[in-house]
């Protein structure tokens, strides 16, 4: 996962209704994340074959919706790349999601993990490589404001 701030004017035509920016320290951030889907199953129940382990990687940015006394602090996908065109294709269906499928690869080793896709005949690459042991966010951290987003929300067109 590799964060950046950038300025919020960037984000503003991709906030869904309902929800607005979050931030941290006064800066808005994006999150480029690359992952494997492992034993994956549409709609939690049907595994398909050659579709339940993939890679993805996305851009995504943060923000908050009030319900009732409650603030929901989620995410927002800009772009989500997978290998396959079903996975791309079910996912924008299914979930509204900013889904394209184009061709990638990871490796994953004791120096880092690689995740890289095929843009316009070139390969591109989000590498990251742990430089300590894992630990838990401290509180009130910029990690823990990263970490802590466990809704997603999406722009629908209607």
């Amino acid at each position: 996962m590799c964060n950046y701030s950038v300025d919020e004017s960037l984000l503003r035509k991709y906030v869904p209704k309902g929800t607005s920016l979050d931030s941290y320290g006064g800066k808005t951030y994006v999150s480029l994340v690359g992952f494997r889907f492992l034993h994956t199953k549409l709609a939690g129940v049907v595994g398909i074959p050659f579709h339940r382990d993939f890679d993805e990687v996305n851009l995504r940015f943060y923000v908050r919706r009030k319900e009732g006394d409650q603030e929901r602090r989620g995410a927002v996908f800009i772009s989500e790349i997978v290998p396959r065109l079903a996975i791309a294709k079910v996912a924008r269906w299914f979930y509204g999601e900013n889904y394209v499928s184009l061709p990638m690869g990871h490796s994953i080793g004791a120096d880092g993990v690689d995740y890289r896709f095929r843009l316009d005949g070139r390969w591109c690459n989000v590498y990251a490589r742990g430089l300590t042991e894992a630990r838990k966010a401290e509180e009130g951290s910029l990690e823990q404001f990263i970490t802590e987003h466990y809704w997603g929300y999406s722009t629908l067109k209607d």
